[in-house]
């Protein structure tokens, strides 16, 4: 929809780093990305601490480089914040070392320091954003117009009201001021990080946030006294080179902070922005905006050569949007749907379907099979339809009586059209 080529020739090498600018071809993508699932299987396998520590930091090297590449061409499909997160959590482990080196103390506070970002800067970005935030009623709505619902967040948004704002409550606490205590002596530093942690697991109870509450899970872990459940080993010095690079690294990640920290700051702070080509040092935040309405967009076929009042229309399912009133939101986190999540930025404003939504018809018009498999069903399996178009619908969850009478957990009403019949020229 976004093709890879035509975006290398408008943007240089130096604004996008990535392989891809030396060659691409959709095979070679693919090599890339099963390089890394292969590099990934292996380092979680303990292949990282069976060979030297040069060797090992190359191999977490290599993993990221293969991720920036794909980040870097990603365009609309990898502009999520937690694609720089996890680049930039995963530049710091290759400075980690392996099972035969202390993990430094210095990347071990980057790796706070990086995990303060991400919780102070949603905490200042909702205080200086909707007001419900500071009245702690956008839990009234949140639960039911996040991006993606998961199994749980209907019995969530239906949680007493004086529950909703506890919550609220208690999230500017969790942002706002545990963070700080990251960074204070042990235990209390563990106690931080065991407060966020549970705060995490109460957002992936909650919803489907793709792997942002789980990388922040692992950071908080950073910051937890192994000494408590364990008996530290007896390692040898690492070797001068090895610490050089780190003092070199934390160096560079200071100097590089400055945009990101000025940006906390500020009273137009930006939220989930890189700062470098390389997201080496980046700025974090979610959620500054609320919405009190949720808008879906739903696609519809038909086969029929010519639109009439009694055209039949039938509707293409997506694998975690919401669609069929009676289906009940499934789990995806980690796994990240991407597709899905645009559709839901789509749906607050035409300017977000801008440069792909058109493609993306076009291709369901051709019945194109790697299109099709991003969807849940395809009403058209034998042949693909005439014309397509989308409908705008108000989306509410049901309440437990429109739930035991009709088994629906959603109840959608039409509100406009979004894209009017259309069909191959």
């Amino acid at each position: 929809m976004l093709p890879v080529p035509a975006y290398l020739r408008r943007v240089p090498p130096r604004a996008a780093p990535s392989v891809f600018h030396l060659h691409y071809s959709d095979r070679f993508f693919a090599l890339c990305a099963w390089t890394g699932v292969a590099l990934s299987l292996a380092l979680v396998a303990g292949a990282g601490d069976a060979v030297p520590l040069g060797v090992s930091m190359l191999m977490w090297a290599v993993l990221w480089a293969l991720y920036l590449s794909i980040v870097n061409v990603g365009q609309t499909w990898y502009g999520f914040g937690w694609e720089s997160l996890l680049l930039e959590t995963g530049f710091l482990a290759v400075f980690l070392g392996n099972e035969d080196t202390a993990p430094p103390v210095l990347i071990l506070f980057l790796l706070r320091w990086l995990l303060f970002r991400v919780e102070f800067g949603a905490g200042l970005i909702k205080l200086r954003g909707d007001a419900c935030w500071r009245d702690l009623t956008c839990l009234y709505y949140h639960h039911e117009t996040q991006p993606m619902p998961g199994p749980l967040s209907w019995f969530f948004h239906h949680l007493p009201r004086p529950l909703h704002r506890v919550e609220a409550a208690a999230n500017h606490v969790t942002q706002l001021v545990v963070p700080v205590l990251l960074f204070t002596p042990q235990p209390v530093a563990s106690a931080a990080a065991a407060l966020i942690v549970l705060t995490q697991l109460w957002l992936v109870l909650s919803g489907n946030f793709s792997w942002l509450n789980w990388i922040t899970i692992v950071l908080a872990l950073s910051a937890v006294d192994g000494s408590l459940v364990a008996d530290a080993p007896d390692l040898p010095h690492p070797p001068l080179w090895y610490g050089i690079l780190v003092i070199a690294v934390t160096a560079l990640v200071v100097v590089l902070s400055r945009r990101p920290a000025r940006n906390l700051l500020s009273r137009r702070q930006a939220m989930n922005r890189s700062f470098d080509p390389l997201h080496l040092v980046n700025t974090y935040g979610a959620f500054g905006t609320v919405g009190r309405i949720r808008l879906e967009i739903v696609i519809e076929g038909t086969d029929e050569p010519t639109v009439h009042p009694g055209t039949l229309w039938r509707e293409y399912e997506f694998k975690g949007k919401p669609g069929a009133v009676r289906r009940l939101p499934r789990q995806f986190a980690p796994y990240h749907l991407r597709l899905d999540w645009m559709m839901w930025f789509a749906a607050l404003s035409p300017a977000y379907a801008h440069g792909w939504f058109a493609p993306f018809v076009e291709r369901l018009l051709e019945g194109d099979r790697d299109t099709l498999r991003l969807l849940r069903h395809n009403p058209f399996p034998d042949a693909p339809p005439v014309r397509i178009r989308a409908r705008l619908y108000r989306y509410r969850f049901t309440t437990w009586h429109e739930l035991r009478a009709t088994g629906a957990w959603w109840h959608r009403t039409h509100v406009r059209e979004f894209l009017p019949p259309t069909r191959l020229s």
